[in-house]
């Protein structure tokens, strides 16, 4: 995270010309994160990694049960396209709102929910899941 606020501040002119500096800024921090997961010789899912949250797994009355539900939402989440994939992570994993959302990724509010939607689909399938369990 470092790396990437560093080569946000040393480019900052040319973010501050980019048309959305916030979608600009949303893909520096993957890709650095990508960057510094594959240096490490791991796969790249940082971003993803810590955006949930392990803290349910003390209340659970089955943790075990718990991960392993959640190691298949995850493996669900990966597979989604890239564009619905952020989406996801953004709204559902970060908490950002549909506004929030549309602003980091430089799409409008209009986008985001046409791509939750599409998102949530897929992974409903995926899952195995019917409609109203997701």
């Amino acid at each position: 995270m470092d790396e990437a606020c560093e080569q946000l501040y040393l480019k900052w002119t040319d973010v501050l010309e980019q048309e959305n500096p916030n979608a600009y800024a949303w893909v520096v921090v993957k890709h650095r994160t990508i960057d510094h997961a594959r240096a490490r010789g791991r796969r790249p899912t940082g971003v993803d990694t810590a955006a949930f949250e392990t803290a349910a797994l003390r209340d659970a009355v089955d943790p075990i049960g718990e991960l392993s539900e959640s190691l298949h939402i995850y493996t669900a989440i990966q597979a989604l396209p890239e564009r619905q994939h952020d989406v996801i992570v953004l709204q559902y994993c970060l908490g950002y709102s549909t506004k929030e959302t549309a602003n980091i990724l430089g799409v409008t509010p209009a986008g985001v929910r046409s791509t939750t939607r599409y998102a949530r689909h897929r992974l409903q399938r995926a899952l195995g899941l019917e409609k109203e369990e997701l």
